[in-house]
């Protein structure tokens, strides 16, 4: 299970997958492409070449998850090129829900400099 807590990572690839990949080839390819752990607890979003699926990989503490999730039009997505984009965790939701993510971003919250 993959909790949408507020301080949780989301690293969205750019580049669509062959969606054949299995959790192994995904963790692969977050070890190697992205140049990130795919133990590390972060989520890891992939995307088919058509929009219409996502795959979502994390390590859960107790073992690596895998999710997918088709929608019967597109999700929204970056344009394709190298690299990974960060979502907050409300972006992540929006996206899964096929949503307008791009439009919203998080407003700053400056933390307090004194307690009490």
């Amino acid at each position: 299970m993959i909790a949408l807590r507020s301080d949780l990572k989301v690293v969205l690839a750019t580049q669509p997958v062959d969606f054949r990949k299995s959790v192994h080839t995904l963790s692969a390819l977050v070890s190697e492409a992205l140049r990130a752990n795919p133990y590390c607890g972060e989520v890891f979003v992939f995307r088919s070449k058509r929009m219409d699926k996502v795959k979502l990989l994390a390590w859960d503490g107790s073992g690596m998850v895998l999710v997918t999730k088709w929608l019967q039009g597109r999700f929204t997505w970056p344009p394709i090129r190298d690299g990974v984009i960060h979502l907050s965790a409300t972006q992540l939701a929006m996206l899964l829900d096929g949503l307008e993510w791009t439009r919203v971003s998080p407003k700053p919250v400056k933390q307090p400099a004194l307690v009490g």
